[in-house]
């Protein structure tokens, strides 16, 4: 019976029957590839990314406020 089992698994293999794991490590390096870049653009720290998108959330809520108050006394 194991005989039986490791000839099949043998032909499995030589058949081709890796095709679902090569498909997977060639899609996982085609995605490697294309987020490569991402972080590297801004070398921040996760601290410093923080910091800098608070400081933008901060700037567009500053807008926001304006634009309510200059609405708000127009009416």
């Amino acid at each position: 019976m194991t005989n039986y089992i490791f000839t099949c698994l043998t032909l499995y293999y030589l058949a081709g029957g890796n095709q679902r794991e090569l498909a997977r490590q060639k899609n996982l390096k085609k995605t490697q590839e294309i987020h490569k870049g991402k972080r590297k653009e801004d070398s921040l720290s996760a601290s410093q990314r923080k910091q800098r998108d608070s400081e933008i959330m901060q700037q567009k809520q500053k807008a926001a406020n304006e634009r309510k108050s200059l609405q708000a006394g127009a009416k």
